[in-house]
């Protein structure tokens, strides 16, 4: 009954993040998530920290398998910081988004070139899924405030 609840309520948060407006006209304060996401991801090819950093919540949180990093600061130094340098490329496929007011998602797959570790190594091909959620802040900005991602082994390329 409980796993019953779960998906009930789980499905009734994303339907309240993309309920249509009921006289048909464009929400005002709705936000356009691919937007968001192709500045982060643009900051992110272009290795612009500065950028990158600007986009952060301040209380973000990233979470990729049993790795768990909170807070701006821990996520942009073990995350962002630390594996900018390692992969080039990254692009996003997404399968499902949703906005509201005050919260927008966007989930799918994404792929990147990992680049070799040394001169005579191979550059690889990282896959996987990821979910990035955005949120408003306090002065009505746009912060990305949660991040998944699920990779799959890297393959040779």
């Amino acid at each position: 009954m409980k796993s019953i609840f779960g998906l009930l309520l789980g499905g009734a948060l994303l339907a309240s993040c993309s309920a249509p407006n009921p006289n048909g006209a464009a929400d005002p304060n709705a936000v356009n998530v691919q937007t968001l996401n192709q500045q982060f991801i643009g900051a992110w090819n272009a290795k612009n920290t500065v950028q990158l950093d600007s986009l952060l919540a301040d209380d973000v949180q990233y979470a990729q398998g049993a790795t768990r990093f909170n807070g701006k600061s821990e996520v942009s130094d073990k995350w962002v910081r630390a594996t900018l340098g390692t992969i080039a490329d990254l692009k996003l496929y997404t399968t499902t988004s949703g906005t509201g007011p005050a919260m927008a998602y966007e989930a799918g797959t994404f792929s990147t070139d990992v680049l070799p570790e040394g001169p005579d190594q191979p550059r690889g091909e990282g896959e996987g899924n990821f979910i990035l959620l955005w949120k408003k802040n306090a002065k009505n900005a746009w912060k990305l405030s949660y991040v998944q991602l699920e990779g799959l082994p890297v393959k040779v390329k």
